[in-house]
């Protein structure tokens, strides 16, 4: 356990949550009597995504929206100048 007033710590902050991240405890004092103490936040536990999430929007979307080529937009590009053929 490491002790320092809070007028040192002011200039060693970095130091010192750098060890409470290490694990290690960390008190400020003032006037000599503990006052706070530094310890490290546990990291958020991401949650895995959940299969069939959107399942309340009954969206009946077919595959083919996301396994077939989508003619139409093929035939746009294929129109537009914005990939002109290097002819």
């Amino acid at each position: 356990m490491t002790t320092m007033n809070i007028a040192e710590a002011k200039a060693k902050l970095s130091e010192l949550v750098a060890r409470a991240e290490a694990g290690e405890e960390v008190v400020l004092t003032r006037n000599g009597q503990p006052a706070a103490r530094i310890t490290a936040i546990e990291p958020k536990r991401k949650e895995r995504r959940k299969l069939g999430a959107w399942n309340h929007l009954n969206l009946n979307i077919p595959d083919s929206v996301f396994f077939e080529p989508d003619l139409e937009l093929e035939q746009a590009i294929e129109d537009s100048r914005i990939f002109p053929d290097e002819t």
